[in-house]
């Protein structure tokens, strides 16, 4: 088995291993009096893969539910059944969620993914009559889950929200170049184009709109170079900045964000693949030594009997 085990990944082996002692070590735990409790069964339960497709499966399923029932030829004809797949997905959700808290108690409302799973099935029960007919039109945010659900998506929003932090330097730099240039366009073109350019604000806004290139030459630029035939230098200048510069920052910091998440959640695999050996290698050591008891009991016995016959 050593010779084997050389050749086979850490986690392979952590797996195989499990697979052969999981029977061994079940009934040393019923020997014991522990075996495996109901949260137990239920956290392997939650944590399995099949769980998780089928959870991704009928949001998925809602979602074109939901969807449907903006047709109106098409409630007229599924109505009813829509309601029912609706009423039934919603009753799982809720019983997951409910497992859930129960598994995890006090952990659950400690992971934000968890709360906002959480607070999407709450929104869904709240009944969409009277002031809160509003909230009907929300059902449609238990799309959303698929975000907490799939894990390369949830990978994503994590890059995203760890990003914030460092986005904001990028963000105060783009505020300072909005700045500079508003008040140079003002300055330069408000006496002429005072609806463009007349106040900051107004500068502001058209050079946002310059720095999306939403129109930016038809509407804004080429107007004021027939007054000033050398302002498409000004514009240029700022759309290298902000547009090809600035927001590539942003994308640089995000993609790297999004790199780090990555980089942890393998680094988390790998601890918990560790824990994984470590506690299966115990489980292993324990056997063993049930197994050189049982031995030594049976030993016991086979010279006890030998001896019974002996005296006979």
């Amino acid at each position: 088995m050593h010779e084997d085990a050389r050749h086979v990944p850490l986690r392979d082996w952590a797996l195989t291993a499990s697979d052969h002692i999981k029977a061994a070590s079940g009934r040393l735990q019923d020997r014991r009096g522990g075996g495996r409790d109901l949260r137990g069964e239920l956290k392997a339960a939650l944590e399995s893969a099949a769980w998780e497709r089928t959870i991704t499966a009928l949001i998925i399923l809602n979602a074109v539910s939901i969807g449907l029932e903006t047709s109106a030829a098409a409630m007229s004809r599924f109505g009813g059944l829509l309601n029912a797949i609706d009423a039934i997905i919603l009753t799982i959700f809720v019983i997951e969620i409910s497992l859930r808290i129960f598994v995890y108690r006090g952990a659950f409302w400690r992971d934000g993914w968890s709360l906002f799973d959480f607070t999407v099935v709450a929104i869904a029960l709240v009944p969409a009559t009277g002031g809160f007919s509003v909230l009907r039109a929300l059902r449609v945010i238990r799309v959303l889950r698929l975000i907490s659900t799939v894990k390369s998506m949830r990978r994503v929003v994590n890059g995203l929200l760890q990003a914030i932090p460092s986005m904001g330097a990028v963000i105060a730099l783009l505020g300072l170049i909005f700045y500079v240039f508003s008040v140079m366009a003002t300055k330069l073109y408000g006496p002429d184009f005072p609806a463009l350019f007349g106040t900051i604000g107004d500068s502001a806004f058209s050079l946002f709109q310059v720095m999306t290139l939403e129109g930016w030459a038809a509407e804004i630029v080429r107007p004021v170079m027939e007054k000033y035939p050398y302002a498409w230098i000004f514009f240029i200048i700022f759309i290298l900045i902000t547009s090809f510069a600035v927001l590539n920052l942003f994308i640089g910091i995000i993609v790297d964000a999004m790199q780090s998440e990555q980089e942890a959640e393998i680094s988390q695999d790998r601890v918990r693949s560790a824990a994984n050996f470590d506690t299966l290698m115990s489980e292993l050591r324990c056997v063993r030594e049930e197994l050189a008891a049982l031995r030594r009991d049976q030993l016991s016995r086979d010279d006890g009997n030998r001896q019974a016959k002996l005296d006979v």
